[in-house]
């Protein structure tokens, strides 16, 4: 169906409206507020003992959380493509699992399972603690972020089929062998992006992060709890929408690698 120029500005119009309203005027907002007294005073928001934990804290999580959803990602993409067993299909579905429930639901059945009482809770009598400590914001985050690798190299394996695989194979090659010089670089793109858009939802993880964690600052704070905690507890507007900034600029390096990589990958098939 042809539409008409009129119809086609329209539309555009709209599209251009909704994006403004719901994305580019908050954003504006935030950097406006940031900003308003000075670059002096936001460094100073952002650089204080409590944002400088959380941003320790982000990152811990995101640099232990990434590597085992890698590793988790590409066994369970390898089984779901070239595999054949019994429960499959349970296998895919508990995959798209954290599309599902809400992170605050997972926060309460990390609490059942690992606090005080719960299956797993005599561990603290052992001098590990989980529930409101970094062990389970990590379990947390690992919980949301586990799709992603999953389903962006799942995609690959059924494109580059397994017929390179097995040639290697009667080459004499071993599996690791295969993997690293025949699997590995035909799903880098795949992988890579699925790492991004790990690394993405995990700084932005709040939910399933917020019911595990103390919420105190020096150790029991993500960046988006700091957020949270300034704005609603502390009542610190400006001190919240700097370290709201602080989070919103790794969001948009995170934001431009994907684009970058989804470039790259196009050019690459």
């Amino acid at each position: 169906m042809k539409l008409s120029g009129v119809t086609r500005i329209s539309l555009r119009t709209v599209a251009l409206a909704y994006i403004l309203m719901l994305l580019v005027l908050p954003l504006a907002l935030i950097l406006w507020r940031s900003f308003e007294h000075g670059i002096g005073q936001f460094y100073d928001w952002i650089s204080t003992p409590a944002a400088i934990s959380a941003f320790n804290i982000s990152m811990i999580i995101v640099l232990i959380v990434v590597p085992l959803n890698v590793i988790f990602g590409i066994i369970t993409a390898t089984a779901l493509v070239r595999g054949n067993f019994p429960g499959r299909s349970l296998l895919q579905g508990v995959v798209d699992l954290p599309f599902a429930v809400s992170p605050v639901v997972v926060g309460v059945s990390l609490i059942l399972l690992w606090g005080a009482g719960g299956w797993f809770g005599d561990v603290e009598n052992l001098g590990f603690r989980v529930i409101f400590g970094l062990p389970g914001m990590v379990i947390a985050t690992l919980f949301v972020t586990l799709p992603y690798v999953v389903r962006e190299v799942e995609p690959v394996l059924h494109e580059i089929g397994d017929d390179q695989e097995q040639a290697a194979t009667t080459l004499g090659a071993s599996r690791r062998q295969t993997f690293w010089r025949i699997t590995l670089p035909a799903i880098r793109w795949g992988l890579t992006y699925g790492i991004v858009l790990t690394v993405a939802r995990a700084l932005g993880e709040f939910g399933a992060v917020l019911m595990v964690s103390t919420g105190l600052p020096g150790g029991g704070e993500t960046l988006t709890l700091l957020v949270h905690a300034r704005y609603m507890n502390d009542r610190n507007i400006f001190g919240a929408y700097c370290a709201a900034t602080l989070l919103m600029g790794m969001a948009l390096v995170t934001l431009l690698l994907m684009t970058l990589l989804e470039r790259k990958r196009g050019k690459a098939q």
